[in-house]
């Protein structure tokens, strides 16, 4: 079987992606690697920008076709459920709260479902995309 590297790239639609990738940067603390076009408008059929979160080279792509008709994310539909960023400690939940509640980021707070050991922190993007740290117990 051909390998891979195990090093992933998530290419999400958005309705903005200048919008989108301040947000990724405040709250991941990801870094523009590159953007297409340079000015992303109405007349551009489509534009992206994407970003590197610089300890893990984990990557987020934020893409616009200008044929979006703008309605918001909903994990409901064919595609995408949630996006999952695992963390190491349970402590390291708590961090997140405080990381989000400083920048304002509505979020579900700590949750324990009573099915498992597990613990995850939901919160969402500005296109409404679901976003999750995530804890498994070992």
């Amino acid at each position: 079987m051909p390998s891979i590297t195990g090093r992933l790239s998530a290419n999400l639609t958005v309705r903005d992606p200048l919008r989108s990738a301040v947000f990724y940067s405040e709250v991941l603390g990801m870094e523009v690697i590159y953007q297409y076009p340079k000015i992303i408008g109405p007349d551009v059929p489509m534009g992206y920008v994407c970003l590197r979160e610089p300890s893990t080279d984990l990557e987020i792509c934020l893409v616009h076709h200008a044929t979006n008709p703008g309605e918001l994310f909903s994990e409901f539909r064919t595609g995408l459920d949630h996006l999952e960023f695992l963390v190491a400690k349970r402590a390291d939940l708590d961090e997140w709260v405080a990381h989000l509640d400083a920048l304002g980021v509505a979020h579900s707070g700590i949750t324990e479902p009573s099915y498992t050991r597990n613990a995850m922190l939901t919160f969402r993007d500005p296109d409404h995309i679901q976003l999750e740290f995530f804890w498994r117990a070992s």
